[in-house]
């Protein structure tokens, strides 16, 4: 699939809007600047569409074939086997983390705060001060952050994450990306598969996406002082 100047890889790639359900009702709201002014709507769109993607996304696992014993007999049924653990950037990642653990009510789960430091001449730097996270050794990792623009943080995440085990799946889960940082998480990291919301294909000269829907993390939790 090529979006403006960039090619995206489709086979590591899930998007949402690219097929009709009711998931486009969710993201319209998070972009439409009338409605996003409610906060507590706001984190539960966000927390929807974790839901559907912990929904979509839970196709793509490993299953075993379970006997289950009803109150007349037993049932066969095939069941999620692998080991689940949801990773969030802070804060941001938050009410996304806990709609994917609503559907994974089973995972463990790790905490990476990553934020951007910017610079007076308008470029920034990815800071990490603080993670929590199990062994990742043979699991199905799955990392959240509603945006997704230069892919600086993700792969900051990734990085600091490996630290940890190597799990046997990656899944970045996010709600709306630009194109160059799609290509640039699948340029760095080709096993990891993409599970997007929507593509936007332009970036600001601030790497804020474009039209996108502004400070995910501010409209989740209000504004902040950063140095």
């Amino acid at each position: 699939m090529q979006i403006g100047t960039f090619i995206i890889l489709v086979y590591m790639v899930t998007i949402l809007d690219e097929k009709n359900s009711i998931a486009n009702k969710y993201l319209a709201e998070l972009r439409d600047v009338n409605i996003q002014c409610d906060r507590l709507r706001f984190r539960k769109n966000v927390e929807r569409l974790g839901q559907i993607m912990a929904y979509e996304l839970s196709k793509s696992l490993d299953y075993e074939e379970k006997e289950v014993e009803t109150p007349l007999g037993s049932a066969m049924i095939n069941l999620p086997s692998d080991r689940i653990i949801v990773a969030s950037i802070l804060r941001a990642g938050l009410p996304l983390h806990m709609g994917l653990l609503t559907f994974f009510d089973e995972a463990d789960n790790a905490f990476v705060s990553a934020y951007r430091k910017h610079h007076k001449d308008g470029t920034f730097e990815i800071n990490l001060e603080y993670v929590t996270c199990p062994d990742l050794d043979d699991s199905v990792l799955i990392i959240t952050d509603p945006m997704l623009a230069t892919g600086s943080s993700f792969h900051a995440a990734l990085d600091v994450l490996a630290e940890h085990g190597k799990p046997k799946e990656t899944h970045l889960v996010s709600l709306i990306a630009a194109t160059d940082g799609v290509s640039f998480i699948q340029r760095m990291h080709p096993d990891v598969h993409l599970w997007l919301g929507s593509v936007d294909d332009e970036l600001t000269a601030k790497s804020y996406i474009v039209p996108g829907l502004g400070d995910a993390g501010d409209l989740l939790f209000g504004e902040k002082l950063q140095d």
